[in-house]
Formats: C-alpha cells, structure tokens, sequence
C-alpha cells in the first residue's frame, strides 16, 4: 500500500538551509517530506543552447540531491511542462499537500495558479511562502496603503518595519529557518536519475560561475569600491539570489553589521519586486504610460554594435563585451550602457532589457525591468529624461585610467578601434528633442 506524502516543490530557493516552503513542509505534520524539482520546458525552449544558466541550474540540482541522498532521501527531477508533470506526479505518489515558496514574476503566477487548479480537483492543498525577498507585496507600503513609487521612503519605512520586531536582540524578519533540525521527516527513498543537459537540448558552457562566498572585507568596504569597474568591489552575488542558492535573510542580517550601502542594494531587490507585484504591466509597457509615446529611432545597426561592444565608446563597448564573455556586467556600466542605448541611440529600453534577460546569469525580471526603465527615464524613481550621462565623462570618473576598458577591449587606441557610432552632442540634443516631443503629446 502506496503512503501519503507531502511534497516540496523547489523553484527559485535551491538549498536545503533556511528555506521557509520547506521548514513549513517538515514541520507541519508527521507525513514524510519529498523533495522535486522540473526543469520547465516553457522556460527552457526560449533559451540559447549554450545558456550557461541551465548549467548552473543541472550542477546546483546534482548537489541538492547528493545532499539529500546523503540524508537518506531524494530528489525527484522532471523535465516537462508542468501542468504534465504534476499530472504524472499525482499518478505515482499518494500526495496530502503541496508546498511552494511564492514567485512573483507572471509566468510563475499563471503556472502556479495552473498548478492549484491541478490539486484542487485531487482535494490536494498547495501552501505558498515568502522566501525570495525580506518583506514582500503588501509588507511595505504607504499609510494609506498604496504601493511605494520612489525609493527612499520605501526604505525608510522598510528598515521601521525591520526593526519594529526584535525579539532577544535578534532581528524577527531576517531569522533562519531551523530545516536541519527536522531533516529526519525527509522521505526514505533511493536516488533518482536527472535528466543531462544534453537530454534537454543543451550543451555545456565555459561561463564560469561566481562563488557563494564572498571575501568580507568587499562588502565592509562596498560603499568605496563599488562604482570602479577596474576594482573587484561588488559580491557578484546575484545568481545566487536569483535562483536562491543563499538565503537573502542570511546575506541582509551581515550587511546589517558590515555596510549599509551594501544593504540598500538588496532593499532595492525587494522594492522593484514589490513594484512588479502592484504593477505587473511594466514588463511591456513603461511605468509612466507617457514615455510610451517616445519615437524611439530603433536603429538595427547601432542596435547591433551596442551588443557586439563596438560602438566606439570605450566604457560602453567594454560592459557589453564583458557581459557577452562572462554573464556579468558591473552595476555602474550596467546603468552607462543602459542610458546610451536608450538615450544616445535613441533604441527602446524593451529592446536593451530583452538582452540582458538573455544575457545576464544574475537575471531578475523585477530588477533588470526596474534598472531599465530608471535608464530611460520611464520607470519608478527614475532618472530625469533630461539626464544624459556623458559616456566621456563616466569613464573620466570610474575608470580614468582605462584598466577596464584595456581589459575587455584590447584594440583601444589603435585603428583597429571603431570610431564612435554617434556624436555624443548631436545624439544628446537629438534625445532631448524626441524625448519632449513625445512628453508632450
């Protein structure tokens, strides 16, 4: 006779340690605990062969389960579209409930709401919690309600909300969820084979990944290094909050004690997701519905050199081509390369996001939406449409003595080197003109 279980779904929270969904599934009752995780084939069949995250994603999966084979346990790995593969799951297993950890971007909200639909004819409950983020939706908001638009008083009523529980000189919100103590209510069940990369369509990758541990002494003195592209001054830590392979209460509890500045990178985490969650039609339109009526010029060509880091502008050109080499883009290049596509090229942010997306191993639908359209001026909190960053000057500031731009584009002062696809001047007066014109409809 088949027993009844519950079962952990893991998505974007891939580690056995402080993992809310799962400390809810141990603990709930006596009914064994078993682990899955589906590679989705909806998210897969959009993505490059060579997408170095599946890679990530297909090693980071091997370890969980190695982990939890080392616990006597399992974890069951499908590769499929989900609605199919809870089907088969239902067919195989006896479930009582079903447990989650919430996503927030759409795609994973009509999944989900997919998968309810699915359990709830089973008579099977689906239990979701907050994981990805510190304080999620609704957490931090107004007086009245309404959602935050700009940034700073969102913080300010982010670190009240922090601080408003402190219980025996522990902060209540960043707290860890004791998994580890409850391991023993995991299923007892043999390994289970993973589906490779090359049974899924995919080949390997030479991106590397970057380490979950970062050395202290970058994020104490985060707040002084981290706009120089040249200087190894930020945690690259942003693979690992996408996909949840570190905890994000673990992270803010140090930089908590190490650099506020560091903390206010990952204040922002929550507040562009909390902006997706109020205001989910940013993903294809702009914020301020007006800066959809932007011209935008939409050149393929200087389209084309600005992902092939050959726009003549060396700051510019050495992001995009560390971007291509390596699946990262400093955070200070990320905003100059942002601001000249949208603004120098006069290209719409859509199309600079989308290449990101597919670019970036740290990828973030919330975030890379939100630091797109602070760029072109359309988003929440944006920078002012009038703000044009002069390329020359950037580099003059944050990488005077070219070492990252020799870095990531060795023919820099030869012939070999483009000159520049526009006239900073004429492109600068050219953004102001369209931008009003649109503004002003």
């Amino acid at each position: 006779m088949q027993h009844k279980i519950k079962i952990f779904w893991f998505r974007r929270d891939l580690r056995l340690n402080d993992n809310a969904g799962l400390y809810r599934a141990l603990t709930a009752d006596a009914t064994p605990v078993q682990p899955i995780f589906i590679f989705d084939k909806n998210i897969l069949d959009h993505l490059q062969s060579n997408d170095a995250r599946v890679n990530f994603l297909v090693d980071t999966i091997g370890v969980l389960a190695k982990e939890l084979e080392a616990l006597g346990s399992s974890l069951r790995v499908y590769y499929g579209k989900p609605e199919e593969i809870w089907q088969e799951i239902l067919s195989e297993f006896e479930v009582e409930s079903v447990y989650i950890n919430h996503d927030y971007e759409p795609y994973a909200l009509k999944r989900d709401a997919a998968v309810k639909s699915i359990l709830i004819e089973k008579g099977i409950e689906l239990h979701s919690f907050k994981d990805h983020v510190i304080f999620e939706k609704d957490e931090v908001v107004k007086d009245d309600g309404k959602p935050y638009t700009v940034f700073t008083p969102f913080k300010k009523k982010w670190y009240d909300k922090l601080n408003s529980r402190v219980e025996n000189g522990e902060y209540y919100y960043l707290k860890a969820y004791p998994t580890e103590k409850y391991f023993s209510n995991l299923t007892k069940s043999s390994p289970f084979i993973i589906p490779t990369l090359k049974e899924m369509g995919f080949a390997p990758s030479e991106i590397g990944i970057p380490p979950t541990v970062v050395p202290q002494k970058i994020i104490a003195n985060y707040d002084e290094t981290r706009n120089f592209p040249a200087i190894n001054g930020t945690s690259r830590l942003g693979i690992h909050f996408r996909f949840g392979t570190l905890s994000i209460r673990e992270k803010a509890l140090k930089a908590l004690d190490l650099n506020a500045t560091y903390l206010s990178e990952l204040i922002w985490r929550d507040f562009y997701s909390m902006i997706l969650s109020h205001f989910p039609n940013i993903v294809h339109n702009s914020f301020r519905p007006e800066y959809d009526n932007i011209q935008w010029v939409n050149n393929p060509h200087q389209m084309e050199a600005w992902k092939l880091g050959k726009t003549g502008y060396p700051i510019v050109d050495a992001g995009m081509r560390e971007l291509n080499a390596t699946g990262y883009m400093h955070n200070r290049v990320r905003m100059i390369t942002a601001s000249f596509l949208t603004k120098h090229l006069l290209i719409d942010w859509r199309f600079g996001e989308a290449y990101f997306a597919e670019k970036l191993l740290d990828f973030d639908l919330a975030s890379n939406n939100g630091g797109w359209q602070w760029a072109a001026g359309s988003g929440t909190d944006a920078a002012p449409y009038f703000r044009i960053f002069s390329p020359a000057a950037q580099q003059e500031k944050f990488d005077k003595n070219y070492i990252y731009v020799k870095k990531w584009v060795p023919e820099f002062g030869t012939n070999a080197y483009p000159k520049p696809i526009v006239d900073h001047k004429e492109a600068r007066d050219k953004c102001l003109k369209v931008y009003k014109e649109g503004l002003n409809r």
